[in-house]
């Protein structure tokens, strides 16, 4: 068991990599395409190469994934993954396959073999059963309680455990989901999930006759009735079926913060505190990282103080689903899931990153469209302060064309000259390096403030409950 908790972040890509560290992350975990179940990887091997040297330069660890589930095509490529990550050296190797696990163990002794959440690990039993084949820390399932990574932690000391602590859910909760597969031929274990869980659907009735009618919901009619499910073994117990006009969102899981619960995580003794997201903006990765890394360090300061309301206001700056507990609590209620919609809601968008000094001019990639006048936050790292600017025109950063506007485009950006800074330049390049993210405000729509609103409200009842 590690003396302090360990804050994980998600790496889909270099710069993401780069941005965690810089927001306070003591570890990453990243893949390459092949490898895992992370796809959507944006890292080649030589930018990989560079983000482990850069994360080891720090005093920081990074742990690689090889958390597909094989299938016999897949086999003849182990020796090749294996020998990659040989000469990669990262500080651990995330497998789910107890076959690859074997191999590895074999080939590769100097690992130090970790056990992905798709193993789904949900007992002390399965923790030592990992324990005696090698395995040096086991990501639990989704599906553990508090109470039981409690008791797990407890018979298990001589391990490290891992748990999920924010990030978007699935609705088959540690990944092993067919609906993917059944539905656009992707499988969510070898990396390609379609993600159905988000997706809306329709009601439609099959009259006696064999004919199949849409169930056609619009203004008018959309508050007259409800859709009830009655299971076999509980009768008089209703679920409702939610559809609008828009549709029905029935799989769809809103995300999970478990920031209210840190001091169970903390206190527990749990190592490793881990963030889902690999897909995410640099924005969401520095967030959350600036974010946990200081309610983390809080606690631990002064436990008996500590209060979650001083970090949700950051956490609500970012897109989401509404927020839930997870399973931390116990069994799953509906306040679980976002029947409303799946898109994500937030009032701040990404703006963009200090991508190097030039001198003393920052060079900004804009992430978003920007006009004249409006104010950008710069997210100040190891601490929950920004610095805003307001420019009033716009000069690109390779052309020297001044605009009234900006918006984003492949590698788009500006240059913000010294004087515009409300610091002396100095100080501004201490406290915003390479890799600052800034965001800007954008208020939501009355309708969209409503429902963000409506499922921020749910989650404070939730967590005080």
């Amino acid at each position: 068991m590690l003396d302090k908790a360990e804050l994980l972040l998600p790496a889909g890509s270099l710069i993401k990599l780069k941005t965690a560290i810089l927001y306070g992350a003591d570890a990453v975990y990243a893949g390459t395409p092949d490898m895992c179940l992370r796809a959507q990887s944006k890292f080649s091997m030589e930018e990989l190469k560079e983000g482990i040297d850069y994360v080891h330069s720090k005093g920081k660890k990074i742990y690689l994934t090889l958390n597909l589930f094989m299938h016999n095509r897949d086999v003849e490529k182990l020796p090749t993954f294996v020998e990659t990550l040989r000469q990669l050296k990262p500080d651990g190797v995330l497998i789910a396959d107890p076959g690859v696990f074997q191999y590895v163990k074999e080939n590769a002794p100097e690992l130090n073999l970790f056990v992905s959440t798709q193993a789904n690990i949900c007992s002390w039993q399965a923790v030592k059963f990992w324990q005696s084949q090698g395995a040096k820390l086991c990501v639990l399932g989704r599906e553990v309680t508090f109470n039981e990574a409690k008791e797990i932690r407890e018979k298990c000391p001589d391990i490290l455990i891992e748990t999920f602590m924010h990030g978007a859910m699935c609705m088959s909760y540690s990944g092993r989901c067919l609906i993917s597969n059944y539905l656009a031929d992707r499988s969510a274990n070898q990396g390609k999930c379609a993600h159905c869980c988000r997706w809306h659907y329709k009601l439609h009735l099959r009259l006696k006759d064999g004919s199949i009618k849409e169930l056609l919901i619009d203004e008018n009619n959309k508050d007259s009735f409800e859709f009830l499910l009655e299971e076999e073994f509980r009768p008089g117990e209703y679920f409702e079926v939610v559809e609008d006009e828009h549709g029905g969102y029935f799989l769809n899981s809103k995300d999970m913060c478990l920031m209210p619960r840190l001091p169970d995580l903390l206190s527990a003794g749990i190592d490793s505190l881990k963030v889902e997201g690999r897909n995410k903006t640099e924005y969401y990765a520095g967030t959350v990282a600036r974010t946990y890394r200081k309610a983390i360090d809080d606690w631990y300061k002064s436990p008996d103080n500590w209060d979650y309301n001083n970090y949700m206001s950051e956490l609500n700056t970012l897109q989401n689903r509404g927020y839930c507990l997870g399973f931390h609590d116990g069994k799953l209620t509906n306040i679980s899931q976002n029947y409303e919609y799946t898109r994500t809601l937030g009032d701040w968008l990404f703006a963009g990153s200090i991508v190097e000094w030039q001198g003393n001019d920052a060079i900004f990639e804009i992430r978003n469209y920007i006009n004249s006048g409006e104010e950008i936050e710069f997210l100040i790292p190891e601490q929950l302060q920004n610095i805003t600017l307001k420019l009033n025109e716009f000069e690109d950063a390779v052309t020297g064309e001044i605009t009234a506007k900006v918006s984003a485009g492949q590698g788009k950006s500006i240059r913000i000259k010294p004087t515009s800074w409300p610091l002396p330049i100095e100080e501004i390049k201490k406290l915003l390096p390479q890799y600052v993210i800034a965001r800007k405000f954008s208020p939501l729509k009355d309708e969209n403030r409503k429902m963000l609103d409506n499922k921020t409200s749910e989650f404070h009842i939730l967590c005080n409950d």
